[in-house]
């Protein structure tokens, strides 16, 4: 019986995940024969969970919504809260906190009824916005880009008065951003999209086959390469080092040899690089006719002068005080 029951549990999942799957491929990840697949799904109606069947080569199952809400141990209002709930942690800049809602809100807005699925569209959340904030992104554009991605199916999108179609490949929060990574179909090419500057147009396309790509690591560097003001830096650390995969992510490391690593970053201007670069904890070389020294000079005087002050009142740590 636990079998079973471990067995169910893992069968939703799978069902969750995925908009489509063959009772061959739920067999073989499962490791059972597609009759067991097929009585397993069997019980899983009996519990509530609306999944239906769809013809084709090889058949298969899809979970959708339902008149009634599955046996989620949550009743109507607490299904909305959630809902809600993980809406608004969604658009969330906070690591790891965004990207886990939204998975969980793609699963729950799947199985939602349509009355509850409109309460959550209906209920305005009003935020409070930081100065840390560069952009909103609507938690509703995060899902259905989401559920593209999970789906494999083409999305075009309207994004700077363009129409682009792609292959969604995958979701990357990087930095207080999330972006998309794509196979634009127009330009035969990788590319990424801010998604707070695009709008999805439904429904969406056909399936596809998805294609191989470390989408974190193209991310990092289309940000890069997109700055005004680019650099090389000569970092004395080996490619491999804790040092230069640290800072990695703003940027691309060139290994040289065992002892050095060049370091191609780009910022808004010399002087924010500069604020980068006083922050690695390795001996690092810039050209010294650039504008980048020009800068780290300046900043080097600056810190020189604040080391050597001498008059005035001693300087004194302040308290932080609480807020009611």
């Amino acid at each position: 019986m636990k079998e079973t029951s471990a067995r169910l549990l893992r069968l939703l999942t799978l069902l969750q995940t995925r908009r489509e799957w063959s009772g061959a491929e739920l067999a073989d990840r499962l490791g059972v024969t597609t009759r067991t697949v097929r009585r397993d799904i069997d019980k899983l109606r009996s519990l509530g969970y609306p999944i239906k069947a769809f013809k084709g080569i090889a058949g298969g199952y899809r979970l959708s919504s339902g008149a009634e809400l599955p046996p989620l141990q949550l009743d109507d209002d607490e299904a909305v809260a959630l809902a809600i709930a993980l809406r608004t942690a969604a658009g969330s800049s906070v690591a790891g906190i965004g990207e886990t809602a939204l998975r969980a809100l793609v699963k729950l807005e799947q199985v939602l009824p349509s009355r509850l699925r409109h309460r959550v569209t209906a209920m305005n959340i009003s935020t409070v916005p930081t100065p840390f904030t560069e952009s909103d992104v609507d938690a509703g554009v995060l899902a259905a880009v989401a559920t593209a991605c999970r789906d494999h199916q083409r999305l075009r999108f309207d994004y700077r008065g363009d129409v682009r179609s792609t292959e969604p490949h995958e979701l990357v929060h990087w930095g207080r951003r999330w972006y998309l990574v794509a196979w634009d179909l127009d330009r035969d090419a990788w590319r990424t999209f801010r998604v707070d500057r695009l709008s999805p147009r439904v429904p969406t396309g056909p399936r596809f086959e998805p294609r191989t790509l470390d989408a974190a690591a193209f991310v990092a560097q289309s940000v890069a390469s997109a700055w005004p003001y680019q650099a090389t830096i000569r970092l004395h650390a080996s490619a491999e080092s804790v040092a230069a995969q640290a800072y990695g992510s703003y940027g691309r490391i060139e290994p040289i040899d065992d002892a050095t690593c060049l370091y191609h970053v780009g910022s808004d201007s010399p002087a924010s690089l500069a604020f980068l670069l006083a922050a690695l904890d390795v001996d690092f070389d810039v050209d010294p006719d650039s504008e980048l020294a020009r800068e780290l000079g300046v900043k080097a005087d600056r810190f020189r002068r604040a080391m050597s002050f001498a008059g005035g009142p001693r300087l004194t740590r302040h308290e932080h005080q609480d807020t009611a």
